[in-house]
C-alpha cells in the first residue's frame, strides 16, 4: 500500500492512498490517531459521495439505480499522489469506469494534507468537470485516542465547543438511517463531559451546529482543537464499551437519508449540487495544546 510520510521537527503523519486517509499523527509528543484494529479498521475515512446510508443502499438518478455502501467508495478506492514534500502531500481520485458503474457521475476529489511542528491541516476541493450538476455529500470520519494519552481515565475527558449548543440531537434508527425524533443535548452550555454510555445508541447527530472549532482535552493531558471550514453538520461517535479505546469527531457536508425518504438522489436531504466546472471547498485542521 503506498503511504507518504510527513515530518517536521518532532511533528509527524503518515497518509495512505488508500482513501487518502490519514493513518498515524503525532502532535506535541502524543500519537493522537486510533491506530485500527478488528473491531473498527479504520483510522480516519473520507466519506464520500454520500455521508452515513442511503434508504436500500441504493442511489435512484433519472429512473436508474445503483448500489452504494454506506458512506460511499472513496475511502476504499487508491488517490494518485500528484505532488509531495516533507511536509506535504497532495492526492486526487477521478471518476472512472468503476466508480461510475454505482455513481454516474464526472467528478474530481483533491486532498491536500500539510503539517506544522503543531498542527495538521486538510484541505478538500471537489471539482465537477461534468456538463449537469453534481449531486453529492461530503464528510470527514477521524477517530482520536480516547484516553489521549495511557493511563488516563477516559471519563475525565471532555469537549469544550466554540459556541454553547442548546440542541436538540438528532440519533439513527436501527437501519442507519436518521431518525425524525429530537433529543435533547448533553452538551452543558459548551461544554459535553465524555461517557461511554452516551454511545449506546451509535452517534450523536448535531445538524447545523453554532460551533465551526472544539477542543479534545483532559486535565493532566494533551488536548487536541479541530477547527473546520465548509461542514455545517457534526457527528460524534464511539464504540460502545467494552468497546476500542477512540472517538470519532466527525465534520460533515450531509448525513444519512431520513427514515422513510427514497427520492432522487439530487433532492436528498443534506446533501448539495455542484454546478458545472464549480469547486466546492473543505478544511480540517488539528492543532496540538499541552
Amino acid at each position: 500500500m503506498d503511504i507518504h510520510r510527513l515530518h517536521t521537527g518532532a511533528a509527524e503523519a503518515v497518509i495512505s492512498a488508500q482513501g487518502a486517509e490519514l493513518q498515524s499523527l503525532r502532535l506535541g509528543g502524543h500519537d493522537l490517531l486510533w491506530d485500527a484494529g478488528p473491531l473498527w479498521p479504520r483510522h480516519a475515512p473520507l466519506l464520500f459521495p454520500i455521508v452515513g446510508r442511503l434508504q436500500g443502499d441504493t442511489l435512484r438518478h433519472q429512473g436508474g439505480t445503483f448500489p452504494m455502501p454506506r458512506h460511499g467508495f472513496a475511502r476504499d478506492r487508491a488517490f494518485a499522489l500528484l505532488e509531495g514534500t516533507a511536509s506535504t502531500c497532495t492526492v486526487e481520485l477521478r471518476d472512472d469506469e468503476a466508480s461510475r458503474a454505482i455513481y454516474p457521475f464526472p467528478f474530481l476529489l483533491r486532498v491536500a494534507y500539510t503539517l506544522k511542528a503543531t498542527s495538521l491541516r486538510m484541505d478538500i476541493a471537489l471539482r465537477n468537470p461534468g456538463e449537469a450538476p453534481l449531486p453529492a455529500s461530503l464528510g470527514l470520519h477521524p477517530a482520536f485516542r480516547w484516553p489521549l494519552a495511557p493511563g488516563l481515565p477516559k471519563a475525565a475527558h471532555r469537549l469544550v465547543f466554540e459556541a454553547e449548543e442548546p440542541g436538540p440531537l438528532r440519533r439513527l434508527t436501527t437501519d442507519g438511517l436518521l431518525d425524525p425524533a429530537l433529543h435533547s443535548t448533553p452538551i452543558l452550555g459548551r461544554v459535553l463531559p465524555l461517557r461511554a454510555d452516551l454511545f449506546a445508541e451509535d452517534a450523536l447527530i448535531f445538524l447545523e451546529p453554532r460551533s465551526r472549532s472544539l477542543r479534545f482535552e483532559v486535565e493532566g493531558g494533551p488536548a487536541l482543537t479541530l477547527r473546520w471550514e465548509g461542514f455545517p453538520h457534526l457527528g460524534l461517535w464511539a464504540k460502545p464499551e467494552p468497546g476500542p479505546a477512540f472517538l470519532c469527531i466527525e465534520p460533515w457536508e450531509g448525513h444519512a437519508d431520513p427514515e422513510g425518504w427514497d427520492g432522487e438522489f439530487a433532492d436528498k436531504p443534506g446533501g448539495f449540487l455542484l454546478p458545472p466546472s464549480a469547486t466546492r471547498r473543505w478544511s480540517l485542521t488539528l492543532t496540538a495544546d499541552s
